[in-house]
């Protein structure tokens, strides 16, 4: 399938009503280079979803991480994340051999050790790297009837070069000094002065280019995977942060955009108040948004922002989203999200100019999760994005029924049995109390010994158009399988499943048997 066809295949998909699918990111597939990648482990993953019968698969933010590891702060919002590229798919493009990879050390399967990962990744692609400048010195010069390596890498450079020369040369100044913040460098390179920037690009060159380069092999083998799923009627849903990183490359070379004071430092972060995951809310610590200067430039990096994601994704999840109608803003030097204020966001106006560029029908899924007002309901509603419902929250708070499958008020909903953000449903139920444990019994006509299915059930045969339910949740896992825990810094994005999880007959049986049944 070439792109002309993959673009009216998605254009189809849109008319269905009832799709479902797993969330799963691609650092779990299974690997044997320490964290899941774009490898063989990816589309065994595809196919078991076309052979389940499911239509949607359901990603965490693609962009480069940097500390903690987290996809919700990444260095860029356009760039990929190299840590999941596939050594196999290297080797079989001549950029890596098997001695490259000798001296591979030892993995858990079901857990990622980012810090000798990271460490190793490099190494390859830095190998890669150097295999590419070799192959290019000796192509002869005559164009094939395919694309050589070098012309493609050259096709990808130009196309992208709106976003990757500042995140290539953000990177390589990063490497040059030590990994450091930007706001930590030479005060001409904080400010971005051009004289500096341009010093430093002419002394860095190959630097630079081996970050382009990697980006470019993301590029390639997402792609690939992209047509893979098409192929197999299998749509990707992405996920946009709505906050950037402090430390990222467009904090640093689009300042006007941000609520920074003349040195780049934040005058207030981003954060949420008390709720469903912490007594004192969540301090995220990000960067504000100038929205003045933004409509000012009538949203042109939004616009631009949005439509990378659509080269890689065909549905977005923009997380945070009542954070475009109010904000909670925390004072930078602030302990805790307590001490934060609401702040008017830009609103519909945003959305219009999104519109405008991308049409009526926008591939947008809305995360309305939390403390939701009338007026983020109205913009959600007037935009027709979809909202997310979460089991576990309906269960657990029997005083707002929103969340429960027989009180959805209208299909254009995406029903979850959790995100990324809960625990585990296995893990989930163990800790309620035994009042919330009857009702899931009495409702499923189950007795809770697979609650985690039952809740898959529940979420295939709501009235909801999209059914999503964690990986984790269908291998049936506990809380140690968890992805991520609010409010806590370490052990978090380390989760990995094996092959042999998925590949049990009865269950591939179980999830095709019941996904027909509810007609998804």
């Amino acid at each position: 399938m070439d792109h002309t066809e993959l673009e009216k295949t998605l254009e189809a998909r849109h008319l269905k009503r009832r799709m479902s699918g797993v969330l799963v990111h691609p650092t779990s597939f299974p690997s044997p280079h320490g964290i899941g990648d774009m490898g063989q482990g990816a589309r065994d993953f595809i196919d078991f979803l076309h052979d389940t019968g499911q239509h949607l698969w359901q990603v965490l933010p693609l962009g480069p991480t940097g500390f903690g590891d987290s996809p919700y702060q990444s260095l860029s919002a356009f760039a990929g994340q190299i840590y999941i590229i596939s050594p196999e798919e290297l080797k079989k493009e001549g950029l890596l051999t098997s001695q490259d990879m000798e001296d591979e050390p030892s993995w858990d399967p079901r857990k990622i050790d980012y810090g000798s990962v990271i460490e190793y990744k490099v190494r390859l692609l830095k190998k890669a790297f150097a295999h590419f400048v070799e192959i290019e010195a000796h192509t002869p010069a005559e164009r094939n009837l395919e694309p050589t390596l070098s012309e493609r890498f050259r096709d990808f450079c130009a196309a992208q070069a709106g976003w990757l020369d500042d995140y290539a040369l953000f990177c390589a100044l990063k490497d040059h000094f030590e990994g450091r913040c930007w706001l930590d460098w030479d005060p001409e390179l904080r400010e971005g002065r051009s004289a500096a920037k341009k010093a430093y690009a002419d002394k860095l060159k190959q630097e630079i280019r081996y970050y382009k380069f990697t980006q470019f092999l993301f590029q390639e083998q997402w792609m690939a995977l992209r047509l893979y799923a098409a192929d197999r009627d299998v749509a990707i849903i992405g996920d946009i942060p709505i906050f950037m990183a402090i430390d990222n490359c467009d904090v640093w070379a689009e300042k006007k955009l941000f609520k920074l004071d003349p040195k780049g430092y934040p005058l207030e972060v981003a954060g949420v108040p008390p709720d469903y995951f912490s007594a004192t809310g969540q301090l995220w610590g990000n960067p504000l948004y100038e929205w003045d200067w933004h409509e000012k430039t009538g949203f042109d990096w939004w616009i631009r922002r949005i439509a990378r994601q659509l080269e890689l994704v065909d549905y977005v999840r923009i997380d945070h989203f009542r954070g475009f109608v109010s904000y909670w803003a925390v004072p930078a030097d602030a302990q805790t999200a307590i001490e934060g204020t609401w702040k008017e966001g830009p609103g519909e106006k945003l959305f219009l100019a999104l519109q405008k560029h991308f049409g009526e029908k926008m591939p947008i899924i809305a995360e309305d999760l939390g403390v939701i007002t009338e007026d983020v309901d109205a913009l959600r509603t007037k935009f027709n994005f979809p909202g997310m419902k979460v089991l576990q929250f309906g269960f657990e708070n029997m005083n707002d029924d929103k969340y429960l499958p027989h009180f959805y008020d209208t299909s254009n909903c995406v029903c979850y049995t959790g995100t990324h953000d809960n625990d585990t449903t296995s893990g989930w139920y163990q800790n309620q109390s035994e009042e919330v444990r009857n009702r899931i019994r009495i409702m499923g006509n189950c007795d809770g010994g697979g609650v985690s299915l039952d809740f898959i059930r529940f979420a295939l045969g709501s009235v909801a158009k999209f059914a999503i339910f964690p990986i984790q949740d269908l291998l049936q896992m506990g809380s140690e399988s968890r992805m991520n825990t609010p409010g806590v810094a370490q052990a978090n994005w380390a989760f990995r499943y094996e092959q042999s999880d998925i590949d049990e007959p009865w269950r591939r049986d179980w999830l095709r048997r019941y996904t027909r049944i509810y007609d998804r």
